[in-house]
């Protein structure tokens, strides 16, 4: 028996066997919750206190549910991402009607400019002016 400074009984935590938890855990799986019969039987057939198997149940769900918010966070993250991403795949498609269809003569040059620059070639593509010193062929 353990004392505290005062000379009072100190309450220590119990240890549970291996066996013990994997019962408790193949129960947990079962279901979430005990009712009173069932989990005198589970302690009875662990050798543990009623009390044991309650407050194990307890934390056990308390740790199933932060689990399962932490899953769901991370199911909305990345739900959120894929909608962002498709929303400007979407954007995109709208803008690259833009630049299909024919441009009017009478257009201004600006337009024209912002287009180019938006869907500038990677590397090789149309130079609508050569470089200095260069002849178009």
């Amino acid at each position: 028996i353990l004392l505290d400074k005062d000379g009072k009984r100190k309450h220590t935590r119990p240890t549970f066997s291996g066996q013990q938890i994997f019962a408790l855990e193949k129960t947990f799986e079962q279901t979430k919750y005990l009712a009173g019969p069932e989990r005198a039987r589970l302690a009875y057939s662990l050798g543990m206190t009623e009390s044991q198997v309650k407050v194990w149940f307890q934390n056990r769900r308390t740790k199933w549910r932060k689990k399962h918010a932490a899953e769901m966070a991370t199911a909305k993250k990345k739900q959120d991402s894929e909608t962002e991403r498709l929303k400007g795949a979407s954007e995109n498609e709208e803008e690259d009607d833009d630049y299909n269809k024919p441009l009017d003569p009478n257009s201004d040059d600006e337009k024209i400019t912002q287009l180019l620059k938006k869907h500038k070639p990677g590397g090789s593509g149309l130079l609508l002016h050569p470089p200095e010193g260069e002849t178009s062929a």
